[in-house]
């Protein structure tokens, strides 16, 4: 029977659909174009999951470590467990919740782990499967979870709360016991006050038996499990932060409130035997220390050979104002203050042996930072840190843009790690990162991919992308080219934005010829070319650029303003509104004559001489300047072309192109200007300002003096309709994110001061009526075209799309060979506009006669830094040339994608002969062309959260899928899609997420995650010795089955706790649940076969045995039955 496949259906209907709008759209044109090329993209070619989470996890609140496994988990206030073994092996988890992640702990050597929430559930997770899944979970009703302990090689698990209780639960069922240790019997009966919330529990390393219970108060308790009942009491007068154990068991260290530590023996609960604070003054009359500030957390480790090493977070002198968190490590008479870049969350200590019983021989320290994770080596002189190998480092300044390339040129990664692995920072500790857990997936992508993310602080970093891991290639740091201020008091009042003036706003970037540019949000650009050579730039090449505003933006004549400003004429040659090429911008003393700021840029260049080591290197810096005490607007659109040497930018102000060969501008013109007569927007004259208003500024979308009905419109469209009682909830969001994409980079309200200083100017913006009717360029694409509809050869063009809809070319006239291309201008012509849309535009791109896509044009990279003689400047390469067109005969499509709708246009005659609306409710945010292994494609993300890709030419809709519920505005202007099927976005203001939306990447997802869990053997015990097994000085065992099961301890009561089935499956609770024994003898059939399925078909196995034992001693006791019975008796 031949399977029915529902997507082969839809894409029949959605094709015809697709052909009859276009041919009602060119009737003569479209049933050719569509017998003519025939599409290989099909809706199952589409499949929508996530891969992989990269970066810090955002807000960190616990962290455990499985010293076995060599894994290590943090949790966060999100509800996410982020799971790290070594390099590249990671892993994302989210409980459904959300609430904050307060403990974790590692069933030890079992691959599982159990996850304490706020929200009072605990949970457990199976981590055999390369996808955790949570197998168990417990919900608490009546009391609060306020700290945990797992015994090691133990199944029961020790749960205390606020009220000072504490439940045992078990790990394999998770059930609880109906053992449980009142507060009240704990305590002394004379105690008249609750003791608090318990915040230690754990057991005597030598004596399974002994329990010791730390309450908030500063009561300690040493609880016999067997007799129920204390043995001992310890009584503090400060409140305790944690405690921690000798490996012999013979005494415990308690950490407290005033900054003080206190050491007890187990059998003298009088007093301490010694009190210390690591961090007070000592007064020379013997009084008490001063108090200092909590110490928060201490951890007592022994050694074999050597002094025990005390390891505490906290417990700073309160004098000690406006210092950073330190964590202290007292090793004998020594003691290291180790100062941390962030506040201090969790540490944890890392020993030999995962046996509490035993010298521990700690090696190094993890320290969980607010904003980083630090692992220290403790057997080295002076401490060092070791090298990290996680991309952990991706918010060391906000993220502000990002790209995303797959498919690159194979020779590229490895230019930019030669010049990159120079950057490393030096004295790492020579030894080799101690969380080496997991093994690396099977399968890999045969394509290598690169992420360029933009920082504010300028700084721009490639990340190497490929085969699902994520490490960093070469930081660049573009402020280098600019006067840093010293102070506040001397930033220059040209400054346009008030924090982060370097930030990166948008990136173009030519992978084959290595060609950058950037544009930073004080209006400038910089080109920057790739070179293996070190050089010292004396003076840097610099064009500024006077970018005039529209005529009917001019202040009218009745406000006392200039009648209109002169603007430029379309030439070929450098605009007068522009200056030649000099070391240094103008200074402020260059007002015009009423006192206005004029010709002056934001920034200051640098002015002394500019060493570049290998790697990108300045080739030339465009500053935009004020005008007639108007700031400029910020760049709204940027495109590089190292075929043609030709950059261009725009912004509301108009379009400008530079040749950054001659360092000249070919091109400044306005808007109005490049639409000339056949402009279809009227512009109606506005009032004079009273104050500056750069319109393009980086507003945070809050414009409080905006109706309902203007929020609702798009600031990208001329119109717009009144809000929908459906949508009023999602308004603020939507008109946000349009704000958002239009500058390419909005703060998000939720990051930290830093990460929101983009939305703070100190010039105000525009009001939402000049944001709606205000035209600006929104994007811009060079490409070898047949611009005129009378052109049968392609040549060189620049095409440029607005906000309000119109698509217009531009022709350029480049000289054909490398010396006359350095003498010759470039001649520019105007073709006019070639279509418009709803919406503005957002991505341009071209196919030929067959659908497919016409690469970029380039010219292959080579050294700019070597000698003349051995310069052997490749030629650019040259596209695929239509053939000579007869007449009215079409050989290339312009693809053309607006936030409301897509069309395909043929070229020369400039026919529209396919056309999709994509959304009418939302906008797109995100729109790419794209290359996948079985066509070309055109793929959407929408501001409702849908992911849409639409087949080439003829636009049918292949994936719809809503991936996001609500967006946010970091989400908005971060996303991106690249070829393969890849796509990326910042999730948090520290991650990057990582998408597929290939059903061939899904279906092998699993074959390239890595696995985290490992079949590893237990290491053996610590002999106890002949003398200590003699007289019984050895650890005391327990079996805690006959103390918190069930035929012992009974019921716990129902209403206390509720048990929630996990998805994870039965197979996986078999695995996560097995005992000790079980596990040693899975891990050794493990390491001989890969055991999984031959632990399968031992246990099929035994069930069979034991059922055919069953059956047997059944059928015997029947025969017994009836042995000596007659037939007639039966």
């Amino acid at each position: 029977m031949k399977k029915f496949n529902i997507r082969k259906v839809l894409d029949g209907l959605t094709a015809a659909s697709s052909s009859s709008s276009a041919a009602a759209a060119s009737p003569q044109s479209g049933n050719r174009e569509n017998d003519m090329i025939q599409e290989t993209l099909q809706s199952e070619h589409f499949q929508l999951c996530k891969t992989l989470r990269h970066g810090f996890p955002y807000q960190p609140s616990s962290m455990a470590f499985d010293p076995v496994q060599k894994i290590l988990a943090i949790g966060t206030q999100s509800g996410a467990l982020r799971l790290f073994g070594r390099a590249g092996v990671e892993c994302y988890c989210q409980h459904e919740s959300g609430s904050a992640v307060i403990q974790l702990e590692f069933l030890v050597n079992e691959g599982a782990l159990v996850s304490a929430l706020a929200d009072d559930s605990i949970h457990l997770w199976n981590l055999r499967q390369k996808l955790p899944a949570i197998l168990h979970s417990l919900k608490f009703n009546r009391e609060r979870i306020t700290f945990c302990h797992l015994p090691f090689q133990s199944k029961w698990l020790y749960v205390g709360t606020e009220r000072g209780n504490i439940h045992i639960v078990n790990v394999e069922s998770f059930t609880l016991s109906g053992y449980v240790i009142m507060w009240n019997k704990a305590i002394e009966l004379s105690s008249k006050t609750h003791p608090g919330p318990v915040v230690h529990i754990s057991d005597n390393p030598m004596d399974e038996g002994k329990l010791l219970i730390g309450f908030e108060c500063g009561i300690v308790v040493l609880w016999d499990l067997k007799s129920k009942k204390a043995d001992y009491r310890y009584n503090y007068d400060e409140a305790i932060h944690s405690v921690a154990w000798h490996h012999e068991g013979k005494q415990f260290v308690c950490s407290h409130s005033d900054g003080t530590l206190t050491t007890w023996n187990v059998r003298a609960p009088a007093k301490p035997a010694q009190i210390i604070t690591p961090h007070g003054k000592q007064p020379k009359d013997g009084k008490k220390p001063e108090p200092c500030k909590p110490i928060l957390k201490v951890e007592y480790k022994t050694t074999r050979a050597g002094d025990p090493f005390m390891i505490l977070c906290g417990g700073l002198s309160y004098d000690t104002v406006g210092r950073r968190a330190c964590l202290t490590v007292m090793h004998g008479k020594s003691t290291a203050v180790l100062e941390m870049d962030y506040p201090i969350v969790d540490f944890l200590t890392l020993c030999e042996t995962p046996y509490p019983n035993d010298f521990q021989d700690p090696y190094a320290v993890v320290v969980l930072l607010e904003k980083d994770l630090v692992v220290i080596d403790l057997a080295q002189i002076g401490y060092p840190i070791f090298e990290n190998p996680y991309p952990l480092s991706i918010h060391e300044s906000p993220v502000t843009c990002c790209e995303y390339f797959a498919d690159c040129p194979a020779e590229v990664i490895p230019a930019l790690y030669s010049v990159g692995s120079r950057q490393k920072r030096q004295g790492f500790s020579k030894k080799e990162w101690p969380v080496s857990g997991g093994n690396w997936g099977q399968g890999t992508l045969s394509f290598s991919e690169i992420i360029i993310t933009g920082h504010a602080d300028g700084s721009i970093k490639f990340w190497d992308a490929s085969a699902l891991m994520l490490q960093v290639l070469y930081k660049l740091k573009t402020a280098k080219v600019f006067e840093k201020p010293r102070g506040k008091e001397e930033k220059s009042s040209t400054e346009i934005v008030d924090e982060d003036p370097f930030a990166i706003q948008i990136l173009s970037w030519c992978p084959e010829s290595r060609v950058l540019c950037v544009a930073g949000v004080s209006a400038h650009v910089i080109v920057y070319r790739f070179s293996k050579q070190e050089v010292t730039t004396e003076v840097v090449q610099l064009l500024e650029v006077r970018m005039q505003c529209e005529l009917n933006e001019v202040e009218s004549p009745e406000g006392g303003g200039e009648q209109a400003s002169a603007v430029s004429t379309p030439g070929t040659s450098s605009s007068p509104q522009t200056s030649l090429p000099q070391s240094h911008p103008s200074t402020s003393s260059n007002n015009s004559s009423d006192g206005l700021r004029d010709n002056v840029p934001c920034l200051k260049v640098r002015s002394s001489p500019l060493k570049q080591s290998p790697g990108y290197q300045v080739e030339l810096l465009i500053q935009l300047v004020w005008v007639s005490g108007e700031p400029p607007q910020q760049i709204t659109s940027l495109a590089v072309n190292s075929a043609y040497g030709l950059v261009a930018f725009g912004n509301g102000n108009g379009l400008a192109v530079v040749d950054y060969l001659q360092k000249t501008l070919l091109l400044n013109m306005s808007i109005a200007e490049l639409n000339g007569s056949t402009d279809p927007h009227h512009r109606q004259p506005r009032s004079p300002r009273k104050a500056r208003q750069p319109s393009a500024g980086l507003c945070d979308g809050n414009d409080a003096s905006a109706t309902p009905e203007e929020r609702c419109k798009s600031p990208t469209s001329g119109s717009g309709s009144p809000c929908n009682s459906d949508e009023d909830s999602k308004q603020k969001f939507i008109d946000k994110a349009k704000i958002s994409r239009k500058i390419n980079m909005i703060a998000d309200q939720k990051d930290d001061a830093r990460d929101n200083s983009f939305s703070r100017s100190r010039s105000s913006s525009v009001t939402s009526l000049e944001r709606e009717s205000r035209e600006v360029i929104s994007s811009l694409y060079f490409c070898d075209s047949l611009s005129k509809k009378s052109e049968t050869v392609a040549v060189p063009s620049l095409w440029v799309g607005t906000s309000l809809g119109s698509m217009l070319t531009i022709a350029l006239t480049v000289p054909s060979t490398p010396e006359q291309r350095m003498q010759q201008p470039v001649g520019v012509c105007f073709c006019g506009s070639v279509v418009r849309l709803k919406g503005g535009i957002l991505r341009m791109a071209q196919l030929d006669a067959s659908g497919t896509l016409l690469p970029h044009i380039y010219e292959p990279w080579y050294e700019p830094n070597a000698p003349e003689e051995e310069k052997e400047r490749p030629r650019r390469r040259q596209p695929t040339s239509p053939p000579s067109s007869q007449e009215n005969q079409d050989c290339q499509y312009a693809v053309v994608c607006s936030e409301k709708q897509a069309k395909v246009v043929a070229l020369p005659s400039q026919n529209c002969i396919y056309e999709h609306n994509i959304t009418e409710a939302s906008f797109v945010l995100r729109a790419d062309v794209v290359m996948m292994t079985a066509g070309v494609g055109l793929a959407c993300f929408c501001a409702n959260g849908h992911i849409m890709t639409l087949s080439l030419p003829s636009l049918r809709p292949l994936l719809d899928v809503n991936y996001l519920p609500l967006t946010d505005m970091r989400i908005a202007r971060t996303f991106c899609f690249s070829n393969q099927g890849q796509a990326l976005y910042l999730t948090s203001p520290t991650e990057i997420q990582r998408i597929t939306y290939s059903q061939e990447t899904c279906d092998n997802l699993q074959e390239m995650l890595g696995e985290l869990f490992t079949p590893v053997e237990t290491p053996e015990a610590p002999n106890r010795g002949f003398f200590k097994g003699l007289f019984g000085g050895g650890a005391q065992s327990l079996d805690r089955e006959d103390l918190f099961g069930e035929v012992a301890a009974g019921k716990a009561s129902r209403s206390l706790a509720q048990h929630i089935p996990g998805p994870g499956g039965m197979e996986g609770m078999k695995g996560a649940a097995s005992g000790v024994v079980g596990e040693l003898a899975r891990a050794r059939i493990a390491l001989d076969e890969r055991g999984q399925k031959l632990g399968e078909l031992e246990e099929r196995t035994a069930a069979m045995m034991a059922s055919a034992d069953s059956f047997s001693r059944h059928a015997h006791d029947i025969m017994l039955k009836y042995k000596d019975k007659k037939w007639y008796q039966l």
